[in-house]
């Protein structure tokens, strides 16, 4: 009975050395792979970002960012990573499943992460703001995406 329970033991504990070595090589083992998510055209390549990627491609010097650059917190690798890999595989789930909402919208942590995004980039200038309460996109609405470009006349 003892070496049933060791046996089972043994082989759980070798699937999940496989499943850890088979995760670690697709995060980071083919070439280029880590650096090809981080791309708009990666995440632009789901049809229901599309709306989101042309607007983002019409808007001036934002256009020069990458969406990561925005949406994840940048104040911490593992948490970049863990953020990261949350919000690509709820996307994937939301598309697979077909339960795409027909607006997207951003959550209350993507709002956080953009807030504290805006303020890393643009940190001198918010400096010399007395209202430092707001939302950056309160005053700078046209940067939301559907607002930007096209969809702007829409």
């Amino acid at each position: 009975m003892a070496l049933k329970g060791f046996l089972k033991l043994k082989y759980l504990l070798v699937a999940g050395v496989v499943l850890a070595a088979v995760g670690l090589f697709l995060a980071f083992g083919p070439p280029h792979l880590m650096a090809k998510t981080e791309t708009p055209e990666f995440c632009a390549s789901c049809h229901v970002m599309q709306s989101e990627y042309e607007a983002w491609s019409h808007q001036g010097a934002h256009r020069r960012e990458q969406c990561v650059s925005c949406h994840l917190p940048h104040d911490n690798v593992a948490w970049y990573y863990t953020w990261k890999s949350i919000d690509g595989m709820k996307d994937v789930l939301f598309f697979y499943s077909g339960n795409v909402p027909e607006r997207i919208e951003i959550s209350e942590h993507g709002q956080e992460f953009v807030q504290d995004n805006c303020i890393r980039c643009h940190a001198a200038t918010v400096d010399r703001m007395m209202n430092k309460d707001r939302k950056c996109w309160d005053c700078h609405r046209q940067l939301q995406h559907k607002l930007t470009g096209p969809r702007m006349t829409l």
